[in-house]
């Protein structure tokens, strides 16, 4: 793992970067109560780096030095710079000024320059920083490939680490061509307002909604399923296996289906019917009163 301070003597370190303030429910979605008006936060030392006690001092001092938080925030507070081996790594102070430990997730961070330019871009999973105690700083380093550089000019004073926070687009009701056809006006509102007031789904979720489930006069088993997209990308389903259960558990139906260009735009669902035929429908007579359908478990 990289060395923080690795360009400079300790009496020659200094604070390189500014920082950047984010609502702790912006982020994580998490308030707690307000005890107090300003929240000063303590070192915490990641358990899986191996910093040297020299390092630690310096750490140490340099948080003593940050200004305090409110209450409920969760802050990046740039250390320093460096580029070294087609990489530049960026160290920060992650700040938790809630009184609970917070773990965070993947999320998208930006540079920014002096001027408020984006430098680089990148995803990070924030869940190896592991739980980052209550009124706590916890340093990392944070590493951009060449690829994830937006401009070729990096200032070494003035910068920032900051969360990059995408509002979450409306989801609406996606209808294939066919069903746009086929529905009356009257049902298309109804699926759009049902649509709108499903739960939200997390960032990149997709899940499967059975909307109506009825016994064909061959024996066979229709299936009408909502496909919900929680991806800020279109996705392509080519094969799909699905499992249906009644109301008292048992598996009514089970099989795979072959779709054609089946595309499910971002952030949209849409209904699709799925037919059984008689020799994939496992009991007669199920009681579909209540009924689940789900993607079978690989053995």
């Amino acid at each position: 793992m990289f060395s923080f301070f690795k360009r400079n003597k300790k009496d020659e370190i200094e604070k390189q970067g500014d920082d950047s303030v984010i609502s702790s429910k912006e982020l994580i979605d998490e308030e707690g109560t307000v005890e107090e008006q300003e929240v000063y936060t303590e070192l915490s030392l990641p358990p899986s780096l191996n910093i040297p006690q020299e390092s630690q001092y310096v750490l140490r001092f340099l948080n003593n030095e940050l200004p305090p938080l409110k209450p409920n925030q969760i802050s990046l507070a740039g250390i320093e710079l460096r580029p070294e081996e087609n990489k530049l790594i960026v160290s920060a102070f992650v700040r938790n000024s809630l009184a609970k430990g917070i773990r965070l997730s993947e999320t998208s961070l930006l540079l920014i320059g002096p001027n408020g330019e984006q430098l680089a871009r990148k995803v990070f999973n924030l869940a190896d920083l592991g739980e980052i105690p209550a009124k706590s700083s916890r340093p990392w380093h944070f590493v951009f490939d060449k690829s994830d550089l937006l401009s070729e000019k990096i200032p070494s004073q003035g910068w920032k680490l900051a969360f990059e926070l995408k509002k979450h687009a409306t989801h609406r009701l996606d209808l294939h061509e066919t069903w746009e056809k086929a529905i009356p006006q009257e049902e298309k509102d109804k699926l759009e307002k049902m649509v709108e007031g499903l739960p939200a789904l997390k960032q990149g979720e997709v899940n499967f909604l059975g909307l109506q489930a009825k016994e064909n006069e061959n024996g066979g088993l229709s299936v009408t399923v909502l496909i919900r997209n929680g991806n800020t990308k279109n996705i392509q389903i080519h094969q799909l296996p699905l499992l249906v259960e009644d109301a008292s558990g048992a598996v009514v139906a089970k099989g795979g289906f072959t779709l054609d260009n089946f595309e499910i735009k971002a952030n949209t669902s849409k209904p699709w019917t799925f037919i059984f035929p008689k020799e994939l429908v496992l009991i007669e007579q199920p009681d579909l009163s209540k009924w689940k359908v789900t993607i079978p478990e690989k053995n």
